[in-house]
């Protein structure tokens, strides 16, 4: 599938969901909510790819599995929540959904850590 696929996938969904919005409203959100996860796998079947040029990469440049592992977290930590947070805003329960988005940036954050750490070492070595 390409981009313009789930375009239209997404697209499709909506206008059905609106269409069903005066009939029955909770249809239009499973509605809604099933397109959202057939996109959503879809884009986790893509990360294959992007492992494998990241692995290419480390492969003629020398760099620290660890970096690439948590680069691969935040990645995983981005699409997940901000998937979850507009799931929970298109329901109609936007604070729910903020509160994703911000429990995902700390989490990032916490991931994020050690690489942090790492370069205030760097930095100090460099400065010493």
């Amino acid at each position: 599938m390409t981009v313009v696929t789930i375009s239209i996938i997404g697209l499709v969904a909506v206008l059905l969901a609106v269409q069903l919005k005066g009939v029955k409203g909770e249809y239009g959100v499973y509605l809604v909510v099933s397109a959202g996860f057939l996109i959503f796998f879809y884009g986790v079947s893509k990360l294959e790819t992007i492992l494998d040029t990241m692995e290419k990469v480390q492969g003629y440049i020398k760099i620290n599995s660890v970096y690439l592992g948590t680069l691969m977290k935040m990645i995983g930590i981005t699409y997940i929540a901000e998937f979850a947070s507009g799931v929970c805003k298109d329901a109609g329960y936007g604070s729910v959904g903020t509160q994703i988005e911000i429990f995902g940036k700390l989490s990032i954050l916490a991931v994020s850590m050690p690489i942090l750490l790492a370069l205030m070492e760097t930095l100090q070595v460099f400065l010493s």
